[in-house]
């Protein structure tokens, strides 16, 4: 059994295009998406037509859930440029995507984790802004009653595994399209993957375990971040281009994340 997961693609369609093509490279037949697809200062039409397209299993992430559960005036600043993009057909399709799913038997797929779309699972922020790893303890919390050996989850954007100590496996893949951000919940913070490629995951069960590739897929990153910038979103087009937030204190909102 081999896959492919994706995450937080967040209207990069050329993160996306970059990221597939890999994929098809390698000879993988199977994706599952963990959601966040389409919001964004990007390209949420071509995204989504692109996703939409594509023989996979989704996953509603919460930037899609907002998508859907409130109108224009009311979303954040990464929503409101992707819904202006999208038509009802696209809105339709994602009223129908799952929260949470299970992917033949074998792996339990979320967004950010089992319960809640918008709280961090691998990752804990501190008072002072710090984002470190989340304690076993803490961790294994989330994953009580889930049977499957595989759990896959996304939200911040981190490509990191962790081993339970029952032997399963937890997996984010890492962001498509979005290598850095800033929020506020539960405290100021600011995440960055400190390069800008294209993030996945390929995963693989041999012998009775579960193996985790994470990718780095190179892309033309200049161009989006070219195009954030054109759309106003100063510090995404630092994280796109370079991997990092840089200085700036404008750009994110602070519930935009």
């Amino acid at each position: 059994m081999r896959f492919a997961a994706i995450a937080d693609v967040h209207g990069n369609y050329l993160a996306l295009e970059a990221v597939l093509a890999d994929i098809r490279a390698r000879g993988i037949g199977e994706i599952v998406n963990l959601g966040d697809m389409a919001s964004g200062p990007l390209d949420a039409r071509r995204t989504m037509d692109a996703l939409m397209a594509l023989n996979a299993v989704h996953i509603l992430g919460n930037h899609d859930r907002y998508l859907i559960d409130r109108p224009p005036e009311q979303m954040g600043s990464w929503d409101r440029p992707a819904h202006a993009q999208l038509e009802k057909h696209h809105l339709d399709w994602l009223r129908a995507v799952p929260k949470t799913a299970v992917f033949r038997d074998q792996v339990f797929l979320c967004h950010a984790t089992p319960e809640y779309d918008e709280l961090y699972w691998l990752e804990t922020v501190l008072p002072d802004g710090t984002v470190r790893m989340s304690s076993l303890d803490a961790i294994e919390e989330h994953a009580r009653g889930i049977a499957q050996s595989l759990i896959l989850c996304a939200h911040t954007h981190l490509a990191r595994a962790v081993r339970l100590r029952d032997g399963r496996l937890i997996v984010n893949p890492g962001s498509v399209g979005s290598p850095g951000y800033r929020d506020v919940h539960p405290f100021p913070h600011v995440v960055e993957a400190g390069t800008p490629d294209a993030r996945y995951a390929i995963l693989e069960l041999a012998d009775g375990a579960w193996r985790v590739t994470f990718r780095h897929v190179p892309y033309d990153h200049g161009a989006m971040a070219a195009l954030a910038r054109q759309n106003g979103q100063a510090e995404l087009a630092s994280a796109l281009a370079t991997g990092w937030i840089g200085s700036s204190e404008t750009g994110i909102g602070a519930a935009d994340v």
